[in-house]
């Protein structure tokens, strides 16, 4: 079973590891004005988060949003908020150059791509997390954050879309 940290403290994580090489599930979240979202099978860059309601999550949205649009690589980020609190996120924050998808239905997304957190105070939402897939599905770079708190490698993510 994989593991991150919050704040120090190691948390487990269920669903299936994934690794660089695997196919990349197919799997649809929820848009914020309800309409859905596909992940996997072609170029994509995939941010999981826990929440869009804290700082870190904001800081690292509003990142990955101003990168968008320098590159023609679809970028999601996922969280188990609800659609509605997403879309006012957006909305505020002038996050427009990214998918923002919510995993609140049945967690296909967190279960299948092994980022959920199994224990400990986030229970049942996303770890931190990122996938790069190629334009055939197949992950190309993985980082599961050490500790929740911390932002990723965001050089790493846009190094690999340019290989």
């Amino acid at each position: 079973m994989a593991t991150t940290k919050l704040k120090g403290n190691i948390v487990n994580l269920s669903g299936n590891e994934l690794n660089i090489g695997d196919k990349a599930p197919e799997v649809t979240v929820i848009a914020h004005d309800l309409s859905e979202v596909k992940i996997g099978g072609k170029a994509q860059i995939i941010a999981a988060v826990p929440s869009l309601d804290t700082p870190v999550c904001a800081e690292e949205t509003r990142k990955f949003n101003e990168e968008a649009s320098t590159t023609d690589v679809e970028l999601i980020v996922v969280s188990m908020d609800l659609p509605f609190a997403a879309g006012r996120f957006c909305t505020t924050e002038g996050i427009e150059n990214l998918k923002v998808g919510s995993d609140f239905r049945n967690k296909e997304f967190a279960q299948k791509y092994g980022v959920l957190i199994a224990d400990g105070p986030l229970e049942g939402v996303t770890c931190r997390a990122m996938f790069v897939t190629d334009e055939n599905g197949i992950i190309i770079h993985k980082e599961i954050c050490e500790d929740i708190t911390d932002e990723p490698n965001y050089e790493a993510v846009f190094a690999a879309i340019k290989k």
